[in-house]
């Protein structure tokens, strides 16, 4: 490990488990109140070199947590989070709280209603502590997209923590919070989640409500969790999944017993692995990481054998058309009209529109809304956004035929370890292909779980991704479990 890496340890404390943390405040050895308290604590000493938080919800915490002791005192049977202190990414609405989703154009702007995800965790006795740094509306694989300024890596602060979902993976890793919620369009979760070496979900497409969800890309945005352990992140899935009649896109299918699932053992078990994710541009120590992951799991009685998925080098292409075209038609809404931020230097209507966005977006958001506006535009639709749904379908089909014959399927998280910041900043280029490994499973609307499996020399995290068919999310927890206890 690295001098650097060590200096920067002190911001690295893995939080205690949900089981331990409950069953704490359950019979009554840790007040709720107390344990919220000694969060914003911590939050204070370290937030301002790490960038974490971008606003707290101290008052709605502490009322919570005092609600939670009450029941507790009176020996009332305890909600599956009761007491448990956990973060929001700013692109998920709560209630009287900023919501910024990274961006100055919704500078001012406070939401009256919580989003489902957010709701059901405070129904199930979550403790909501404040609202997490991101990319611009969740456009970025570095979190140095934020109008707010970086997210720093606690492992390095000299590194990122991936992104979009930065904040709310290094607010896990730091011990600012036991769980968060992010959301993942391309690997918004699942990046951050190995950068920062945690537990990072995306659920099926439709698994958990978008309800309150600030769009980006409405056919490929999802809500998921993170955590410092592969139990606990599926027990916050299982909160927080479930059909919701506000969204009319989320499923009615029922929702199973994720951490019960995570338990159970992983021999017999049929794991792919493709070659598609083991060539050029991943780095050495990286697939070193995964190939010992994938030696752990044939050691646990998993059968491994290769699966072919070759239109994966379609997938950046793919993505960067669906994605930006959905963006452009979503971010039209903010206009300096009804909330958020409006130029004062407009004389007309049409001024006001054009200088309150000018002004209010950042570069990479206005970059994806001229490419996505572009690919819409007459005479190019067929060219590039129809063709691009066509691969999308492709992709998807493969996943299909390659779950025919396994149970899960292994690969790298990302072909790297998390960077230097500004290292890629000048190459927009370099930087969406962070993504290369997880877009896919993004655009087939599968699930999947990245879980800690290893980490270079410079004791930087190295994460494996574990993908399983739709609404599967039992099996991804189950090899995901089965890789975790090979690193105890």
């Amino acid at each position: 490990m690295s001098s650097e890496a060590k200096t920067a340890e002190r911001y690295v404390e893995k939080p205690r488990t949900l089981a331990q943390l409950r069953a704490e405040v359950a019979t009554g050895r840790t007040k709720a109140v107390d344990l919220a308290a000694s969060y914003y604590d911590r939050i204070a000493k370290v937030n301002p070199r790490l960038n974490i938080y971008l606003s707290l919800t101290k008052e709605r915490a502490l009322e919570q947590a005092e609600r939670v002791d009450a029941m507790a005192a009176k020996g009332d049977p305890l909600p599956a989070l009761a007491g448990i202190p956990v973060g929001i990414k700013d692109v998920l609405v709560m209630r009287g709280a900023p919501a910024t989703a990274g961006s100055k154009i919704l500078e001012g702007y406070r939401p009256p209603y919580d989003a489902t995800a957010v709701a059901r965790l405070e129904a199930a006795g979550a403790v909501l502590l404040g609202k997490l740094n991101c990319d611009e509306f969740a456009m970025g694989s570095s979190n140095e997209n934020s109008a707010y300024g970086p997210v720093r890596n606690p492992v390095d602060p000299e590194r990122v923590p991936g992104g979009s979902s930065g904040g709310s993976a290094a607010a896990v890793a730091a011990n600012l919070a036991v769980a968060t919620l992010g959301s993942d369009t391309g690997g918004s979760i699942r990046q951050p989640a190995s950068f920062c070496g945690v537990v990072g979900v995306l659920p099926t497409w439709g698994r958990v409500s978008r309800y309150g969800l600030i769009a980006f890309a409405s056919s490929l945005d999802r809500v998921g969790p993170f955590a410092g352990n592969v139990r606990d992140a599926a027990t916050l899935l299982g909160v927080i999944a479930g059909h919701d009649p506000k969204d009319a896109t989320s499923s009615a299918a029922p929702v199973e017993d994720y951490a019960a699932e995570s338990d159970k053992p992983v021999e017999g078990l049929r794991i792919g692995v493709p070659a598609e994710y083991f060539g050029a541009g991943l780095d050495a120590e990286v697939r070193a990481a995964i190939e010992r992951g994938i030696d752990s799991l044939k050691a646990a009685g998993c059968e491994v054998k290769a699966v072919s998925l070759p239109a994966t080098r379609y997938a950046i292409p793919t993505y960067y058309l669906v994605a930006t075209a959905e963006a452009s038609a979503n971010l039209a809404r903010f206009d300096g009209v009804r909330y958020g931020y409006r130029s004062k230097a407009s004389e007309t209507l049409s001024a006001m529109y054009r200088h309150s966005r000018d002004e209010g977006f950042g570069a990479e958001v206005k970059r994806r809304i001229l490419l996505g506006t572009y690919a819409l535009s007459a005479g190019y639709y067929d060219a590039y956004y129809l063709k691009a749904q066509q691969v999308r379908r492709l992709l998807a089909e493969e996943y299909l035929r390659a779950f025919a014959e396994v149970d899960a399927i292994v690969t790298p998280t990302a072909p790297t370890a998390a960077f230097k910041l500004g290292e890629k900043t000048g190459d927009p280029l370099a930087m969406y292909l962070a993504d290369i490994y997880t877009v896919t499973a993004s655009l087939a609307g599968i699930c999947g779980v990245t879980v800690p499996c290893g980490a270079t020399q410079a004791g930087l995290p190295v994460g494996m991704q574990v993908l399983a068919a739709h609404l599967n999310e039992g099996t991804a927890f189950r090899v995901a479990r089965a890789v975790e206890a090979a690193q105890i």
